[in-house]
């Protein structure tokens, strides 16, 4: 694909979807990210080499100021590469325009923000019937897709208030099922438990670990190493850069009488 805004985005409709079974899920390939200003060069993503199957669970972990959340948001389109190239479901899509990129968003990315980023103005059932609507489903489906979201979530008694009326916790929920509502080719998620209290966090990791198991690919930024024991890779960066990309194998339960523990099978050092 050239780096000019396409007309058209041929990409799959349903979430992993892939032309080959051997085509990554999400590529990247010398990606940099560089901020300029007053005079100060930052470079804030160097040259980072990654790839991410469907289905597949990784987080990113990383010291403050190492690029976790900018790398996210580059990926997603929120911010615009510097140069290298993004490659999503064989395509690449560094270079489209910021239409483009929404478009991308509305059928295949879905986002959790740390702090939420639901619309105060509208009621929690519009907030998660809106990704869907914009993905192309009617308006019968959006409904049917919400309610399910929020039965499943635990908070389809909230689906007529206002997201300022509810807890953090009940807020992540709901940014939750708005990021699932257009069933995603992938789910980002920018520190999702970082504003909770341990109860919430437990709520939120157990739906995230159910929709993996239903096969929906996560990406997840957490500075939390209990948090990124869910994933199937733990991806560490430093200074804007991969340090190390191990997967995470868990021991099973019994072996030298210890459970929940995992061991670290490094991939590239």
């Amino acid at each position: 694909m050239s780096r000019s805004a396409p007309k058209g985005l041929p990409w799959p409709a349903q979430r992993g979807r892939l032309p080959g079974d051997d085509t990554p899920l999400l590529r990247t390939s010398k990606l940099v990210k560089v901020y300029r200003a007053d005079g100060v060069t930052v470079e804030a993503i160097r040259g980072v080499d990654i790839e991410f199957a469907a289905g597949e669970f990784v987080a990113i972990m990383g010291p403050s100021g190492s690029g976790k959340s900018t790398l996210l948001h580059v990926l997603g389109g929120l911010e615009p590469a510097t140069a290298g190239e993004i490659w999503l479901l064989g395509q690449r899509v560094d270079g489209l325009s910021t239409a483009g990129w929404a478009i991308l968003r509305r059928r295949h990315v879905g986002f959790v923000f740390q702090f939420f980023n639901l619309l105060s103005n509208m009621t929690v059932a519009d907030n998660v019937e809106l990704p869907a609507l914009l993905a192309g489903a009617t308006p019968r489906q959006a409904r049917k897709r919400r309610e399910e979201l929020l039965a499943e979530l635990g908070i389809a008694d909230k689906a007529g208030a206002a997201p300022t009326r509810l807890s953090g916790g009940e807020q992540q929920r709901v940014a939750l099922a708005r990021a699932l509502a257009n069933e995603p080719s992938l789910l980002l998620a920018d520190e999702p438990t970082g504003n909770l209290d341990s109860t919430n966090t437990r709520d939120v990791l157990r739906l995230l670990r159910r929709a993996h198991a239903d096969g929906q690919a996560i990406l997840m930024v957490t500075h939390d190493a209990r948090v990124a024991s869910l994933a199937d890779r733990v991806i560490n960066l430093f200074d804007g850069m991969v340090a190390d990309d191990a997967r995470i194998v868990p021991i099973p339960r019994g072996r030298n009488g210890v459970g929940d523990i995992v061991e670290l099978r490094e991939l590239r050092g």
